[in-house]
């Protein structure tokens, strides 16, 4: 049983949404175990008129050319000079960690750190008893403890 997925429903809908449009054309490739390397095909463009944004998990990617009516006529115009919007789902946990352009691609570095493996130990207490509660019957309080380290035990003991 899968419980707190409430959200997964909307991620499935955004991510079909964006399936349709293939431009600009994009790789995703993983460069090690914990990296990601998003590689758009943005021929034509300049640093100006490219802005990457990351909205709660959504990492979106506009570009927007600026109208260079310099008086040029194109005999054949196979290069598009559109506007786009790009948006990728992000994980929990994705980090965007920078973006870069190279020969008209633009590179964007996404990290995907190793999560911390936690161990919660979880007390388990006596049944509350008909007569009056001793300090041997109340309920230890939760502590996460990262794996790997020792665990310790604490007696708490109250003046009343």
């Amino acid at each position: 049983m899968f419980l707190g997925f409430d959200h997964l429903e909307q991620m499935l809908e955004r991510a079909s949404k964006n399936a349709s449009d293939g431009y600009p054309p994009y790789n995703i490739e993983q460069v090690s175990p914990t990296t990601l390397r998003i590689t758009l095909a943005v021929a034509g463009f300049v640093m100006e008129d490219l802005h990457i944004t990351q909205e709660d998990n959504q990492l979106v990617i506009r570009g927007r050319q600026s109208d260079d009516g310099q008086g040029r006529i194109f005999l054949h115009r196979g290069i598009a000079a559109r506007q786009f919007q790009k948006a990728f789902v992000l994980a929990e946990g994705i980090e965007v960690g920078g973006a870069w352009m190279d020969n008209g691609l633009l590179h964007i570095e996404l990290a995907r750190p190793q999560p911390e493996v936690r161990v919660r130990k979880i007390e388990i207490a006596r049944a509350p008893s008909v007569t009056s509660p001793s300090s041997h019957d109340r309920v230890a309080p939760v502590v996460d403890v990262p794996a790997g380290r020792k665990q310790r035990v604490v007696r708490v003991i109250d003046e009343d």
